[in-house]
């Protein structure tokens, strides 16, 4: 049997000290979620729904109830900025924003469903399908986007070093994130699953090393 260092997420040196982690919430429910529109960052930025606003009470007393998080950090589109703002009241908490984890542009597909993308965009949705790195017409690749999802994420690694911080965000950039830590490879992110207001979590290493702790969880909102 081979021996040596363990797998990465198996074990962590004690002499590493706390590892950095990151709790991933996605937004609450905005009107667009339940007919499963394309709601990016170059779209209507809708606020959360009625749904959505209850979604977010729930999460905000299940993480207070949790007493782990540290501080709490947003993307700035208005949807998140709800979410986030009614767990840090709770939490007794400020939010800071970070561009970096905006939602994907989906180009001239926001606001459209997936059968109507098919329908009008035939080619640019198979290319799109195939290839990280081919956008939406007039939008963002998920290559661009893990580009600046990974410099958010160094950015507030290097800022918040062995602390707990919820990161309100979106589907793309907590699939990404989980995808990165995982090491998996980009077609992943289309066989992840991630409700509105759904919980997941990241723990980062000082040796570099990260392990995914949740993926998905919507407990709090039964």
């Amino acid at each position: 049997m081979a021996t040596g260092a363990p797998p990465v997420g198996w074990a962590a040196p004690a002499d590493l000290g706390a590892p950095a982690t990151f709790v991933l919430l996605r937004h609450g429910e905005t009107p667009l979620t339940p007919e499963k529109r394309f709601s990016g960052s170059g779209g209507s930025d809708p606020s959360l729904s009625d749904i959505g606003r209850e979604q977010a009470v729930r999460v905000a007393a299940a993480l207070a109830a949790r007493g782990t998080v540290q501080a709490v950090v947003s993307s700035p589109l208005l949807r998140c900025q709800e979410t986030a703002r009614t767990v840090a009241a709770r939490l007794g908490l400020d939010v800071h924003l970070e561009p970096g984890l905006r939602e994907t542009d989906f180009g001239a597909w926001e606001g459209l469903t997936f059968a109507e993308v098919r329908e009008r965009h035939p080619d640019e949705l198979t290319a799109w399908l195939a290839s990280p790195h081919v956008a939406p017409p007039g939008g963002e690749s998920f290559a661009e986007v893990t580009s600046r999802v990974s410099a958010a994420r160094d950015k507030l690694l290097a800022a918040y070093a062995g602390r707990t911080v919820l990161l309100v965000t979106h589907v793309t950039p907590v699939k990404t994130l989980v995808r990165l830590a995982l090491g998996a490879p980009p077609e992943s992110l289309f066989r992840m699953e991630l409700a509105a207001a759904s919980l997941s979590a990241v723990a980062y290493y000082a040796d570099g090393n990260a392990s995914v702790r949740l993926l998905n969880d919507t407990g709090h909102l039964r």
